[in-house]
């Protein structure tokens, strides 16, 4: 189970992305999902090639990017259901009160489609990137909202913890659900109603271990006289490098063309 969520994890490897500043990282993963969703067509294809090729740049095997999927595929297939009937349209098929339309069909597969970019450029970042560098560079990025008086470093910090947590509680979740099989649960079978409380037993000891998580490490935070960004300084400084501008030049090239592609070729 804890395979099945790549958000949250790290892959090491020796690879351009791994070695790339993360600040460079976070903006292209933004530009890149700015640009699906100016995308609305044949725009898809170049999409998925963008990202087809950083996969391979990262070394990172592509069915762990595949396996990211696994959690939103009940996502994908309630969306999917509700845009194919609920869609209004040119009817193609229909039984009763149901009917499917070429307008719902479309609209279900763009949005399939746009998650599944979503999930893996989303997972791209992640695997190559350590938290405490997303961390770095979140508060880095973030650095000029300090003239407004936000909190940036607690910010990036409660991101950078709650990522730290993400494959914690998976696993946490998946050990107390054989545990509770083991004594006889069954999370399987059933109603809708029935599966539910069936997720009692399991939810409640998962939220007990994460308050006790969480209040083991606020004392660990407190006892090493944490108290803030303010002073701090970083072991390992974020800098540019040549190849981190020129990132930045083909993250401008691809945002501009993917903006004219919305505008002008409607792709």
């Amino acid at each position: 189970m804890m395979q099945d969520i790549t958000i949250g994890q790290y892959y090491p490897a020796d690879s351009p992305l791994h070695r790339m500043d993360p600040r460079v990282k976070i903006v292209g993963t933004m530009v890149y999902l700015v640009s699906v969703f100016l995308f609305g067509g044949w725009g898809f294809i170049l999409a998925a090639a963008v990202l087809a090729a950083l996969v391979i740049a990262s070394k990172v095997p592509p069915v762990m990017m595949l396996r990211g999927l696994k959690p939103i595929l009940i996502i994908l297939i309630f969306t999917g259901i509700l845009n194919i009937f609920l869609t209004p349209g040119e009817v193609i098929w229909h039984y009763r009160a149901l009917k499917i339309t070429s307008e719902g069909l479309m609209i279900a597969g763009k949005t399939s489609v746009r998650l599944i970019l979503l999930v893996i450029g989303a997972s791209v970042m992640t695997l190559t990137t350590t938290p405490n560098k997303l961390t770095d560079a979140l508060e880095s990025l973030m650095r000029p909202l300090k003239i407004f008086h936000v909190p940036v470093h607690e910010i990036s910090m409660m991101m950078s913890i709650a990522l730290r947590f993400i494959p914690i509680l998976t696993e946490e979740t998946d050990r107390i659900k054989k545990a509770q099989m083991a004594r006889g649960a069954d999370f399987e079978t059933g109603g809708l109603i029935q599966r539910v409380k069936a997720m009692v037993p399991l939810l409640v000891p998962l939220f007990v271990s994460a308050f006790r998580r969480a209040n083991d490490l606020a004392l660990a935070m407190e006892a090493r006289c944490y108290h803030g960004g303010e002073g701090r300084t970083q072991m390992k400084p974020l800098c540019y490098r040549r190849s981190d501008y020129i990132a930045y030049a083909v993250l401008l090239a691809y945002l501009v063309f993917s903006i004219l592609a919305r505008v002008i070729l409607h792709i």
